[in-house]
């Protein structure tokens, strides 16, 4: 016996379709990327500094929204967001600011992988899906961390194609957000010396690169000594069980 259609949750599905891709249609339109460059942020910082000192939780809010709506739409900008995150709060705050705001928007367009945009993201990252696929599969959430610290792939199309994928929800909320960590401490630090900063592009040092390379393989080395130390119990048992 076939399920009855919900005509309701069609609509609300077919609502929030039309509503993301109004807002990127927007953003191209009217060229929204001018106002998340490093330029437009360097000539306004003494303004958005002075509101932040008159109404610093509305400014924490605000910025957290923006960074979740920036995150979950896969608008490029994030890198901007997480420099300016040091600038306006300082390394502690901006360091938790940007990391549940972006663990949260790479929630949402994971969800919307999931839910709304199979097809899409299959027809676009599917080269990518079975090899996504075979990482999970052989090292679980580990591997999501370590994409998270090796900067192979732009963490918005991790994102998608994770949707794909049977991790769980929570899984792919904490391993995403510990990923990130190590990269968002480093950018946001960088923030505080914004003027200093003359280029995006500048942050990717090869020398940081690499040590995020390296730092990458970690969780890996941890769950294969995790593995390992679980085998001696088994052969224990399985001797035990094959004792007269």
């Amino acid at each position: 016996m076939s399920a009855t259609p919900d005509p309701a949750g069609t609509r609300r599905i077919v609502l929030l379709v039309v509503a993301v891709a109004a807002l990127v249609a927007a953003y191209v339109a009217f060229d929204l990327g001018r106002f998340l460059s490093l330029g437009y942020f360097k000539a306004h910082q003494a303004a958005i500094n002075a509101y932040f000192d008159a109404h610093p939780l509305r400014t924490a809010a605000l910025f957290a929204l923006l960074y979740i709506a920036v995150t979950s739409l896969s608008i490029p900008g994030t890198a901007l967001l997480t420099l300016a995150a040091g600038a306006i709060f300082g390394v502690l705050a901006g360091t938790l600011l940007v990391s549940f705001s972006s663990a949260l928007g790479a929630t949402i367009a994971f969800l919307s992988s999931r839910f709304f945009l199979r097809a899409w993201v299959r027809r676009h990252f599917g080269a990518h899906l079975a090899a996504f696929n075979r990482g999970f599969e052989r090292d679980g959430a580990f591997y999501l961390v370590s994409l998270g610290l090796i900067p192979i792939f732009p963490y918005f199309v991790i994102n998608l194609v994770m949707g794909l994928t049977p991790i769980r929800v929570s899984t792919f909320y904490w391993a995403s957000q510990a990923g990130m960590l190590l990269e968002t401490i480093l950018v946001v630090n960088a923030g505080t010396q914004i003027a200093q900063i003359d280029s995006l592009y500048g942050l990717l040092s090869p020398t940081l690169i690499a040590s995020l390379a390296l730092l990458g393989i970690v969780p890996l080395v941890v769950k294969k000594i995790l593995t390992h130390e679980k085998m001696p119990q088994r052969w224990r048992r399985t001797d035990n069980n094959n004792r007269p």
